[in-house]
């Protein structure tokens, strides 16, 4: 039962064609030793069983989950745009449905909530491949985060998020054909909001090759669209585009090599 002094945070998970891996990312819902939460799914009209799937993973677990399947494919923006529409909390947390929580994950951001009183929590990562065979290096050289600085490295991964339901009726996700939740954030700090960081590895952030950022090229096209969505010139986006390529790739290659970083 949740404590009478916690926050409701409302958990939005998109997922599309995911039920390879959704079992592990709902069952570390489950599993948060934060309890007064409430978990939305939004099925984005998938098509490979894993309505079926999900109907059994949250049948004891109803009171506290919500199920909501597109008419059509929307995209992930428009899924966490209409999970955000029904959420009831006060807070609000993502995660995608390939990836999974550590068990103190809410709990440790709403310690820090309390110690600091801020309003947008991130945390560091451990990562997994398709196999659910873990990489050796985590990604935990992570610090606060203003505008500026997330400009030339985005360090703050989706799912890692805890947030005030508020800065996110103020701006919406939007533009799959770039990195979406980038663009948000970065709209956000822009605001004069920091991110604060959690040195911990709390997300378990699974590595695709199919994913957005498994495709390389793809990926540095999306970076560039994000800063010129945010209106920058062209000269200053590619310079932020090579800035942050150099960044992730030197992140990645410590993270396959067994570093943490």
């Amino acid at each position: 039962m949740a404590k009478n002094n916690e926050s409701l945070v409302s958990i939005i998970m998109p997922t599309y064609n995911s039920s390879d891996y959704i079992k592990a990312a709902i069952n570390s819902v489950f599993s948060q030793t934060y309890e007064n939460w409430e978990l939305i799914i939004v099925d984005d009209h998938s098509t490979d069983g894993s309505e079926e799937l999900i109907a059994k993973l949250i049948m004891n677990y109803k009171n506290k989950t919500k199920y909501i399947k597109n008419n059509k494919n929307l995209g992930v923006s428009k899924s966490r745009n209409i999970g955000i529409e029904e959420s009831k909390g006060e807070w609000i947390a993502f995660l995608d449905s390939d990836d999974a929580w550590k068990e103190s994950k809410l709990l440790k951001q709403f310690e820090k909530v309390k110690e600091l009183n801020e309003e947008f929590i991130f945390t560091g990562s451990s990562y997994i491949n398709e196999k659910n065979e873990k990489y050796s290096g985590d990604f935990i050289d992570i610090k606060n985060m203003s505008y500026k600085e997330l400009l030339r490295n985005n360090s703050i991964s989706l799912s890692s998020v805890l947030i005030k339901k508020y800065l996110l009726e103020k701006n919406n996700f939007e533009n799959d054909r770039v990195h979406e939740d980038y663009l948000l954030w970065l709209k956000i700090l822009r605001t004069g909001i920091k991110a604060i960081a959690i040195k911990e590895p709390l997300l378990i952030y699974r590595l695709s090759k199919t994913s957005k950022s498994g495709n390389k090229l793809k990926s540095i096209r999306m970076t560039y669209g994000v800063y010129r969505d945010l209106g920058i010139n062209i000269i200053s986006s590619i310079y932020y585009t090579l800035n942050h390529l150099f960044k992730a790739s030197k992140k990645y290659k410590e993270i396959f090599n067994g570093n943490k970083v």
